[in-house]
């Protein structure tokens, strides 16, 4: 790393409990294990996800609607599985709803994050940036990797932000935006096919799929395989999104660890830093910035 890990600073901002963990969970492990302060941005409680535990279906928004409360208490506990303990909700806890998926009618809940005034939320990113002074931001591309609302919503909101904390001089030297190369998924159709808990399902080739980024545009490949481990944990702490056979438990060998071991990054603000890696990656999110910049 091209910095002392304890000036190092890591914020993440994405917008529903297990995001965090399923899309860079080894990254966070990693940095946050290497010293670095890592702080994770959560933008709503998940209201509107599935329930895979079925003694807590009732906690289900067309029911109780208790899902939201029930999944802090998972996040907490899937943070402390990956080392962050700097973690915050946008404008605090319940303040932006869940959106659901794009087109249901939960899109238009006054409380829904995709219905929420982009100046208000980014102001609230844009507190936590001043507070936390990171280097490196992480959140998702335009499409929200693909497709959901609310993750369209936390990368308008952080960009807004990011543009927000330029004019008020304490912006971030990078910002990344999650990615899966299509040469991973290529390998992914391929170490699925046939296989019963397949998650490509009847896809054949990987322009099928509605993502999925050219090789040559991905800027960082952060090998996360020695915390593997920790995210594994973290998923299991989101026991009510995850079940206990979901594929991602199930995947093994070498490509397992690649697929949920290694994440990858485009970046969307800054200057990429020097590396070795094919196509230019880098290895370190921080690779070139030499400042740490002024602490919190």
């Amino acid at each position: 790393m091209t910095e002392t890990a304890a000036a190092q600073r890591l914020l993440l901002v994405h917008a529903h409990p297990d995001d965090e963990t399923i899309g860079t969970g080894a990254t966070m492990a990693r940095y946050a294990a290497a010293g670095a302060h890592v702080t994770l941005v959560t933008c709503t409680l998940g209201e509107e996800g599935e329930i895979h535990v079925p003694a807590l279906a009732g906690l289900a928004a067309d029911r109780a609607d208790q899902l939201g409360g029930y999944r802090i208490a998972e996040l907490a506990a899937a943070c402390a599985a990956l080392g962050v303990t700097d973690h915050r909700f946008l404008g605090g806890a319940g303040r932006y709803r869940d959106s659901g998926m794009m087109g249901l009618a939960t899109n238009d809940h006054p409380r829904a994050f995709w219905q929420a005034d982009l100046d208000e939320a980014a102001g609230a990113l844009l507190e936590i940036i001043r507070a936390v002074r990171p280097q490196v931001v992480i959140t998702y591309d335009a499409n929200g990797f693909y497709g959901h609302p609310d993750h369209i919503q936390a990368h308008r909101v952080t960009m807004r932000a990011v543009e927000l904390a330029t004019a008020d001089g304490v912006a971030p030297a990078k910002v990344y935006w999650t990615a899966m190369p299509k040469s991973v998924l290529a390998a992914g159709i391929d170490a699925f096919r046939g296989a019963a808990n397949n998650p490509f399902g009847d896809v054949e080739q990987v322009d099928q799929l509605p993502f999925g980024t050219p090789d040559p545009q991905i800027a960082a490949r952060i090998d996360g395989t020695d915390h593997y481990p920790a995210k594994t944990a973290a998923m299991r702490a989101h026991a009510t999104q995850i079940a206990d056979d979901s594929w991602l438990y199930s995947i093994a060998g070498n490509f397992g660890g690649e697929f949920m071991g290694v994440e990858y990054f485009v970046l969307g603000h800054g200057v990429r830093g020097p590396s070795s890696g094919p196509y230019g990656w880098e290895d370190d999110l921080f690779a070139g910035l030499t400042d740490p910049g002024t602490p919190p």
